[in-house]
Formats: structure tokens, sequence, C-alpha cells
């Protein structure tokens, strides 16, 4: 929805409701490449459906920046209409799927089981990949940034896709710009949120990617993933 007041009043729902430690922003994974002009559609059943996907080079030119407050302005007012509620009895987190996951949608045009058109990418055009990634890496950096300014407390990069991946895979295609990431969020003084879904495999590697909280998903038990993550604070 593009409704700033209804979007604050669904994050606000379990605060009201459950007394949670946080409220984390209701958006969409899909906003990065909503607000670069990306055509796409999010159908009942189905989840977000890519009207044109790309998986080529020229496609992936095509792609431009994001500029947040041109592109998500009901997103960046939800934030500031959250804090004007919480004021600073309640943090708030910012939200953006992370890099891995948008490009699989842009690749496969929708949700996909094993990814084969995304993998084709990353192994026989990785120059391809690169320039994709990175471009998307630009995105989900000026969009938690402006969310950051907006007012949002802490900023969460989400993986929905990224457990299809083995760990070298991980550590070859994604990890460089999942860093990139988080290096230029680091200055903005923000506790930054690393999550991934069926990423038990992967948490060892995901901990190093410069994340202050790494989120373990249920697949893995909370003391084994202490165990993998560590117990290091920072």
């Amino acid at each position: 929805t593009k409704r700033p007041e209804v979007c604050t009043e669904v994050t606000l729902q379990p605060v009201r409701r459950l007394g949670v430690d946080a409220a984390i922003l209701f958006a969409d994974i899909m906003h990065p490449l909503i607000g670069a002009g990306v055509p796409l559609d999010i159908v009942d059943g189905v989840g977000p459906v890519i009207e044109t996907p790309v998986r080529t080079a020229a496609a992936v030119r095509t792609l431009r920046p994001l500029d947040p407050e041109a592109g998500l302005p009901y997103v960046l007012d939800t934030i500031r209409m959250l804090k004007a509620e919480l004021a600073d009895r309640t943090p708030l987190i910012g939200f953006a799927g992370a890099p891995f996951t948008l490009a699989a949608y842009l690749i496969e045009g929708r949700a996909s089981r094993e990814f084969l058109r995304t993998k084709t990418m990353m192994y026989s055009a990785p120059d391809t990949w690169h320039d994709l990634m990175t471009r998307l890496s630009d995105m989900v950096i000026a969009f938690l940034t402006a969310q950051r300014a907006a007012g949002a407390d802490a900023l969460q990069l989400c993986e929905s896709w990224v457990g299809a991946l083995s760990r070298n895979d991980y550590v070859r295609y994604v990890q460089p710009y999942t860093q990139r990431i988080f290096t230029a969020l680091a200055p903005l003084g923000a506790p930054l949120i690393h999550f991934g879904v069926n990423t038990a495999a992967l948490l060892d590697a995901m901990a190093t990617d410069g994340g202050t909280i790494i989120g373990a998903d249920w697949r893995i038990p909370l003391d084994r993933a202490w165990d993998v993550i560590g117990h290091e604070e920072g």
C-alpha cells in the first residue's frame, strides 16, 4: 500500500497489543525495485511478479538508481509518522530486501524453488551478475540511508531466498555486496540487522558481513546459532 496512515497503523498494532520490544516497519521487500521504476505486480497467491524479467547485460543497464525521496516518499512519510507516535518509548526498525533476493525476483520473474535462471547468470555471466548486484546494492544503501534520516532507529537487511545457495556460492557471489552495504551504513550509527531465511549453513559467513545483529530462523536451535555466530558484542 502507498497509504502511510495504513502502514503506520499496521506497524503499531503489535506494539499496542503485545508490547513488543521494537516496532518493525511494515514495508514490502520489493520496495527498492518499485521505487526505481521496475514494473511489477503483487499477485494474490503468487507474490511479486516482474513484468519483464531482467536476464541480459543490456536489461541490467536499463535499471536506474533509486532516489528514495522521489520514488518512495510514502515509505519515508510512514517512518516520520511512526516516530511521532512512538517517540522514544519503542524503537523502530527500518527494513529492506537484500540484493540476492531482489536479483532472484528480477531474473526469475517471480518466486522460484530452484532459482535456475539466477544461478545460470551467476555462473555463466559473472560480469552481468556483478553489474546487477552492484546496482541493487546501491538501491538498498540509498533506501536504508533514507530510512535512517527519516527516523528509523535500527536497519534490517532481509534475504528471503539466499538459503538456496551453498556456502561457497554465498561467499563468492553475494557476500561482497552484503559487506559493501553494511560498510556504507555503518557511519549512520544505527544497529544493523542481517536476517536470512534457511541460512543455517551460511551463518558463520553472515557473521563476518558487517551486521551488528545476526538473525537465525527456526531451522537451527538458538544455542547452536550462538555457537556458530559467536558471542561477541557488536
